[in-house]
């Protein structure tokens, strides 16, 4: 196959009349689908260049380019310099695939000298089984010490502390300001897999050694065969060594039809490289984009699609394109519309549409180094385009006929697929399978291997580093794991006083990576918290003729080195932490109504019902902000849904993993309905069936962790434009989620002696839970129904979610709206309330007498109850908290606590605090819900709850001097929920990102300046007529320019005007054309920016009125209607100038 040089660049002129130079470019690799149990091997292959990609210069001044350009040049030539490939053998030594792994003479003999020396190492399954039963008895002294290195990661999970839109505001500023280019890459749906070459192994997102790994292993086997043919098992066997030697791990997006569904069955089995992570010292070194490229090309191996916007324009444009496509997009279009707006367009080597279909997760926009744009031109010039030397060849059983031939169990088709990948990929298979005699069971360890490792001698930096991490996690009681497993790889190694381990962190919850962010602010030294997290560790004895100056060396020597490999690389592209950390995530509603809405909804749907699916479906859609029509489309197609899929399968619930097979053929039919149908789904049709080859997976494992509804990201804090009202017609249930003495039991009594209630003539009653028996939330569903239309106080506490639905289905059974009422309070990194807040509620009922529910002074547990329910609402902040609150009841009020300028917690109040939530964490981690007198810390709650008392007393004063006066909070909570019963109360003041499909980009005007014009219009009697009998005056409510629109013009012609996105326009009338049947404004548009404003209409306009049944756009018609008589155009001299705001709609 020829290949162009890299100096036979093409020269295309740009529409915007600036030259672009059309780049090599990976050749994509084209892969046939495979749906039968058993298929011929692929040997008919068009290898078919995608369409090039896009160089459009940034306008910079030449010598700050040219210094750019030499300093990037240098320091990429250093960095993809390294992965030099070592000539190719003589032809003899080549070889293509055989099928189970059977090689050539020269690898055959390689393999069997390998086997040989494996024997001759091998150690006594028995001598090895005893030294795992032993290793729990190692014990750390002195002289023991540890060294770790970080074997496979992803890049760190960073939460935007700011709201989608003010992330987007930063990095248009960033841009703007010449710090950075914005970079946009396809988000590919697959799961995460990574790999360290055979010694350092494969891991997918939170293990290892399963069928994740081992479909992942094969898959990049192939992508192999398919780039290198016949020389495929030398360049692994290199790239394993590359990978080991330079202790390297590479990141795939890993798309497959055999791991379960996403949202849409890929067409072929594939994966894109998403990062390279060097970790041989210090902190790990991610890959710029540039680099993994030049990697990429070096190997072979598959790259994603990659744009960047490095001027406001094109950063302004991208935004406002994706929320043109954000309700309708699918690839084809959305990748069109990004190749026309972007400064640069790198195509990836996998077409999204050939490998995996229409349907497109989504976008992953982030800051990059400025000097990005030049980096990359450099590698492509490089770097040529490599051939695909068995692009035509035949490569063997495909993964879903491997899959499809071993039925049996996961062990069957991890064994298939390990053979059938070759020993020259993967020779050693103790991750899988255990070693020697040794199960996989064997290779768990015991749970003291975190302990030992944090208590030894840590001998380098990055070690160091590590145990500071995870000693603060734990110090911290982030959910998170550290499972450790021994290290295969090491057996031959092993002694008494000499352990290998692979610890694996699984982080629990994504409020972690938040919270562990926060602590990074504090303590800039700290190392980020990775996703996919695999590291190696070593724990050993010095000897004694060592161990007297070991430890002295090993502290010498972090003394050298402490902060010399943290420099952060961010800050030599002029970057700050935070800024370099800037990345949004946007997903496409044809995806998430697929994942999200049909998948992830599927248990609601068959174990509530209908009814509660439907409430779940439209608190997403409500969540993620989707416009109005949309939901209404969307509430139609999954209503019909329900029912089709409920009737179909009765009570036994659809898998999640096969999902598809279902869903997709309803949707294609669905489709077929319309042209508006269509739209709604994006794609649908020529379904992949998956039933004879999925891959056999562990019950309810979950590797990638997306089948869970989207709650687990914390949304932005509410925010709206519009004012949520509750209808007279409609009863109110007012709720209290808080914890035990928040004064809710007073504050319903004063609420229902208030006379006049809420300000309206609904009747008002209460419910105390301490005085009903039985479930009390269903006792107030029975008492709504009997009068639906009355105002509920609901007097008990609601903590959590399960209490929330409840709640949501009376709305929708009983016609109420509900209103959550909740105690003021900052709150705590992972509570909803604060410690003073905590103090403040304990103290309140140590002081009660004679509670009806006995949780008073008397109650010998207290402390601990109010622990129990503090517990309750651990893991959320307070600003997700009232997000999510706000998010399902459109409405939130507060209850005024704690005075703002109060003095701090003292001390003692704080550690007797603390003292008890640990307690309680012991507690429940040993005996769950068991009462604490029974459990085996009763002696330590009953000394606990004595003190406790005794410190809350001692500070009675100052517990008392902190809180709001009783009568100003009941003043504040009525007027709030007044305001919601008129529907004068606004959402909490801080911005969420809106989502919106954009139709068209106008300049809108203000009635009141179009109306000053129609006196002078009026002069003129066939005017004056006119504006009689059509009565303009009192029917105009609004006006605009268009300037483009999505349907007519494209999604790139309506982002273009981004960049001027609520800027003033001036907008000059020059003459009024009318018609029995409408009427209009010609306009001459002004400048934004200094930059003349364009219509793309061929006659701009502000429409101001239509007759009954004709459209606005009917309105481009006039200048025709004029020059055939059939309208009239009076000129306005002299023209006047009015100013309008550019805008979206």
């Amino acid at each position: 196959m020829s290949l162009p040089s890299a100096s036979s660049s093409l020269l295309l002129l740009s529409p915007r009349s600036s030259p672009r130079r059309l780049l090599p470019l990976l050749l994509p690799l084209r892969l046939s689908s495979s749906s039968a149990a058993a298929m011929p091997p692929r040997r008919d292959r068009d290898c078919v260049r995608p369409a090039p990609q896009k160089w459009k210069p940034k306008a910079t001044d030449a010598t700050a380019s040219a210094a750019a350009a030499a300093s990037s040049s240098a320091e990429l030539a250093g960095g993809v310099e390294r992965m030099a490939i070592s000539p190719s053998p003589q032809a003899g030594a080549s070889q293509m695939w055989t099928p189970r792994g059977y090689a050539t003479s020269a690898s055959s003999s390689s393999s069997s000298s390998s086997s040989a020396a494996a024997a001759e190492q091998r150690v006594d399954g028995d001598k090895l089984s005893r030294l795992f039963k032993a290793a729990p008895q190692f014990e750390v002294d002195n002289n023991t010490f540890t060294q770790s290195q970080i074997r496979a990661t992803f890049y760190p999970k960073f939460e935007n502390e700011k709201s989608d839109q003010e992330t987007r505001t930063r990095m248009l500023e960033m841009v703007s300001h010449g710090l950075a280019t914005l970079e946009v890459t396809l988000k590919h749906s697959g799961s995460l897999f990574m790999y360290a070459g055979h010694h350092g192994g494969a891991y997918a997102k939170n293990s290892f050694g399963n069928i994740y790994t081992a479909v992942g292993v094969f898959v990049l086997g192939r992508l192999f065969r398919e780039a290198w043919g016949k020389e495929a098992p030398r360049m692994q066997e290199e790239f394993n060594d590359f990978l080991e030697k330079n202790r390297i791990s590479i990141s795939m997006e890993l798309v497959t039809a055999v791991l379960g569904d996403h949202g849409q069955r890929p067409k072929d089995d594939y994966a894109v490289v998403t990062s390279v992570t060097e970790l041989s010292h210090g902190k790990p070194k991610f890959y710029s984009t540039p680099e993994v490229i030049g990697f990429c090309r070096k190997w072979r191996l598959p790259t994603n699609h990659v744009w960047l916007f490095s001027t406001r324009k094109s950063a302004s444009s991208f935004f406002a394109a994706y929320d043109a496509l954000c309700e309708e997009g699918t690839a084809t279009p959305v990748c069109k519309a990004l190749d026309e707006i972007a400064d640069v367009s790198v195509p990836g080597s996998k077409d999204h549409v050939r490998v995996q279909g229409e349907i497109l997760e989504g976008l992953v926009a982030r800051i990059v180094s400025r000097e990005s744009s030049v980096q990359i031109e450099e590698v492509l010039r490089n770097y040529p385009l490599p051939p695909l030397d068995g692009a035509n060849s035949d490569l063997g059983p495909s993964l879903r006929a491997i899959c499809a031939a071993n039925r049996s169990d996961e062990k069957q088709q991890i064994k298939a697929l390990l053979e059938n990948v070759g020993s020259s990929m993967c020779p050693d298979h103790s991750d899988w399978f255990g070693y020697n005699g040794l199960d996989y069971q064997s290779r768990n360890a015991d749970r003291s291997v975190v302990t030992k490792f944090l208590q030894a001698h840590p001998t380098d930096y990055a070690t160091k580093k590590l145990q500071e991490m995870i000693r603060l996690m734990k110090q911290r009681h982030f959910p998170a794991a550290f499972k450790c497993y021994w290290n295969y790889h090491k057996i031959d190694s092993l002694t008494n006083d000499n352990l290998y381990y692979k610890m694996v962190i699984h982080v629990h919850s994504d409020s972690v990576f938040r919270r562990y962010q926060q602590e990074m602010r504090r303590n800039q030294g700290l190392w980020p918290l990775y996703r996919g997290f695999f590291v190696d560790v070593n724990l050993f004895k010095a000897n004694n003729m060592k161990s007297s100056v070991l430890p002295h060396d090993i502290d010498t020597s972090l003394k050298d080195i402490n902060g010399a490999l943290d420099s952060n690389p961010s800050a030599k592209d002029g970057l700050a932490d935070e800024d370099s950390n800037l990345m949004v995530k946007l997903k496409f509603l044809t995806y998430k109504l697929r994942t999200f809405l049909i998948r992830n909804g599927l248990s609601t749907l068959f174990k509530d019902g209908p009814s509660a699916y439907k409430t779940y479906y439209l608190r997403q859609m409500k969540n993620w902000g989707t416009s109005a029509s949309k939901q209404k489309e969307l509430s139609k197609l999954l209503d019909e849904w329900a029912v089709y899929i409920r009737r179909k399968y009765g009570n036994k619930p659809l898998s999640s993993s096969t999902y598809l097979s279902e869903a997709e053929p309803f949707l294609e039919q669905y489709a077929k309905r319309s042209p508006e149908n269509q739209a709604l789904i994006g794609a649908a049709g020529d379904l992949v069936q998956t039933e004879n080859f999925l891959a056999i997976l562990e019950a309810e494992r979950d590797e990638e962790g997306d089948l869970h509804a989207e709650r687990g990201t914390t949304p932005a804090s509410p925010t709206s434009t519009s004012l949520d009202v509750v209808p007279k017609t409609e009863g109110l249930i007012v709720f209290f989620p808080g914890i035990p003495g928040c004064a809710k039991s007073a504050l319903c009594k004063e609420i229902l002696n208030t006379p006049g209630g809420l300000g309206d003539n609904r009747p008002l009653h209460s419910l105390m839970g301490d005085l009903i028996k039985g479930r009390y939330w269903q006792k107030v569903a029975d008492e709504r129904k009997k009068k639906p239309f009355r105002i509920t106080l609901a007097d008990k506490n609601a903590p959590n979610e399960e209490v929330w639905r409840q709640i949501e289905d009376m709305c929708r059974t009983t016609k109420a709206v509900a209103v959550p009422v909740v105690p003021d309070s900052e709150g705590t990194e992972s509570n909803p309330f604060s410690l003073d807040a905590l103090a403040v509620f304990m103290f309140r009922v140590l002081q009660r007498v004679n509670h009806p529910g006995n949780l008073d002074k008397a109650s010998p547990n207290a402390g601990y109850v109010l622990l129990m329910f503090y517990n309750l609402y651990d893991g959320k902040s307070r600003r997700e908290f009232d997000s999510e609150l706000y998010e399902r009841f459109g409405s939130l009020v507060k209850m005024p606590l704690l005075k703002p300028d109060r003095a701090p917690l003292p001390d003692e109040v704080r550690a007797i605090l603390d003292e008890g939530i640990s307690l309680f964490r012991l507690h429940q981690s040993r005996h769950g819900r068991a009462e604490p007198s029974k459990g085996a810390y009763a002696k330590e709650w009953a000394q606990w709850e004595k003190r406790l008392r005794q410190v809350l007393f001692a500070n009675t004063d100052y517990l008392n001097s902190i809180q709001v006066p009783f009568d100003f909070v009941v003043k504040e909570v009525l007027e709030q929920l007044k305001s919601v019963a008129k529907g004068d109360l606004r959402m909490p003041d801080t911005v969420k990102r809106k989502f919106g499909n954009i139709v068209f980009a106008a300049v809108t005007l203000t009635p009141t300046d179009i109306l000053g014009v129609l006196p002078k219009l009026a002069e003129h009697n066939d005017v004056s007529n006119f504006l009689n009998t059509t009565k303009l005056a009192d029917n105009l409510n609004k006006a605009h320019v268009t300037l483009a629109h999505k349907r007519a013009h494209g999604v790139a012609a309506v982002s273009s005007y981004g960049v001027y996105q609520n800027q003033q326009v001036p907008v000059m009338f020059n003459a009024f054309l009318f018609s029995d049947k409408m009427a209009a404004l010609e306009v001459d548009l002004g400048t934004a920016n200094g930059e003349k404003i364009t219509s793309r209409n061929d006659w701009p306009h502000a429409t101001l009125w239509t007759a009954p049944g004709v459209a606005p756009k009917e309105a481009n018609e006039l200048p025709q209607l004029v020059s055939e008589g059939k309208a009239k155009r009076v000129a306005i001299d002299p023209p006047i100038t009015v100013s309008g705001v550019l805008d979206f709609y």
